[in-house]
């Protein structure tokens, strides 16, 4: 590729991005009190030199305080799968709060047992508790994985995707030992301490990491998303439940960003056994929710234990968890909007804009790659398809990422800002996906000179 000519082309969507938007750099330039002049940090992200800001959002459309619309294929980084603001979702939080009254009364509702037995028939799990993030749903997972288990250590993949997790910020050094993932904030401890890593895809260096016999949890997404997808290999995942168990080490299916796959996810649309799932942002509709699940066995053992304290603060729960709200949402969005022929829909439109992602790469003879898993597709800048996070992460190209970003958004297209990401949510429609077609198409004529 020729760098050169990638760098002005940057230069002139950055400038042609600042002239169509100067409310919302008027907007950043007056955030004088936040932190990173953002609501939350991750916020600049954005390609360009100022996040756009938003003004409206319905369905798989939004609106930024300069009035431009876009096809949103980032939906929130998955917390808006079900598009924005669904018209179920909308009415069940407007009588629950409105209506009903009352969001936080530390008191539990019917809604919550009716969203526990819907979590059972898609993912499998038999006793739920909630969190407001998957986060909290990772975290609390992992107090009791060391509770039932007695064991210090928890293992992750290179390059996970767990929230912010303490345990989860370890990646594989380059002698293949655990270290640090590069700017890691504030860390309490070596991450060492309490964690090991393995590569996704790697066998063999799990079963070496689990031999030790301190790990008392995998904590693993079922296919890497957040470095971009890796796709599993054929016999991975049962290999991980094989030798899990046999190492008497708990296994932790983190769906948040996977449940893209299905209406049960990966671990309903691959069928897998884990003695615990977690799962977050898109089962709110919008509204901050997480759950996790656990085996009927796993949960009586740690209801058994008197030297657990699992009501008041023995470091698992959260007052706002739970909350008559938040619950209210996920029933909504479980009964009414990501449903099996909700999902059917956004399979089909992630198979058609993969092909056109494809035809694309194959067009221009292009070193790149297009991953889909369910409703989410990716392209990566690398060719055969990464199989590691390591191999991911090495995959990234900032300028190149920046320009294919800022010229969509210009011309009404929303990626992920973290990566080449694209969700598609029940409104998406087929001329979305040809819109990003057609877009992909021409930025890479414009790169190829």
């Amino acid at each position: 590729m020729d760098r050169a000519r990638l760098r002005h082309l940057l230069a002139r969507e950055s400038a042609e991005a600042e002239a169509r938007n100067p409310r919302s750099q008027a907007a950043y330039a007056r955030a004088d009190h936040l932190f990173g002049r953002v609501p939350m940090t991750w916020m600049n992200k954005s390609a360009g030199a100022f996040p756009r800001y938003l003004a409206t959002a319905r369905g798989a459309r939004v609106t930024d305080v300069d009035g431009h619309e876009y096809v949103d294929f980032c939906l929130g980084d998955t917390g808006a799968m079900t598009g924005h603001s669904p018209a179920a979702v909308t009415a069940a939080v407007q009588h629950r709060f409105a209506e009903l009254g009352g969001a936080t009364a530390m008191l539990p509702t019917e809604d919550a047992e009716w969203v526990g037995a819907e979590l059972t028939r898609r993912f499998g799990p038999t006793r739920w508790s909630f969190s407001l993030t998957a986060t909290d749903a990772n975290r609390w997972a992992i107090r009791l994985a060391r509770a039932v288990t007695g064991r210090p250590k928890i293992l992750v993949n290179s390059y996970c995707y767990h929230g912010s997790v303490d345990e989860s910020l370890i990646v594989t050094g380059p002698d293949g030992t655990g270290t640090a993932r590069p700017g890691n904030v504030g860390a309490p401890c070596d991450v060492t301490l309490t964690s090991r890593v393995a590569e996704f895809n790697d066998l063999d260096q799990l079963e070496r990491e689990l031999a030790r016999g301190d790990v008392a949890a995998v904590l693993m997404e079922p296919a890497l998303t957040n470095i971009g997808i890796v796709l599993p290999e054929p016999g991975y995942l049962d290999g991980v439940r094989e030798l899990t168990r046999r190492h008497g080490t708990l296994l932790i299916n983190d769906e948040t960003h996977t449940f893209s796959a299905g209406p049960g996810g990966c671990t309903a649309a691959w069928d897998l056994e884990p003695d615990v799932l977690t799962i977050g942002k898109a089962i709110g509709g919008g509204i901050p929710a997480g759950a996790y699940g656990l085996s009927a066995d796993l949960a009586d053992r740690l209801l058994g234990r008197d030297d657990l304290d699992l009501v008041d603060m023995g470091g698992v729960g959260g007052t706002l968890a739970g909350n008559a709200l938040s619950v209210a949402a996920m029933r909504a969005t479980l009964e009414h909007v990501l449903t099996d022929d909700a999902f059917a829909h956004m399979h089909r439109l992630a198979e058609r804009f993969e092909a056109g992602v494809g035809a694309g790469i194959e067009k221009h003879a292009l070193p790149w790659s297009v991953s889909r898993l369910g409703a989410r597709t990716e392209y990566r800048f690398s060719s055969p398809a990464p199989r590691t996070g390591t191999e991911a992460a090495a995959a990234g190209d900032t300028e190149l990422e920046d320009f294919l970003h800022l010229y969509l958004a210009n011309r009404g297209i929303l990626l992920t800002p973290f990566h080449n990401m694209a969700l598609m949510c029940p409104d998406t429609t087929e001329q979305d996906v040809e819109r990003h077609t057609e877009l992909f198409a021409a930025a890479l004529a414009e790169l190829a000179g």
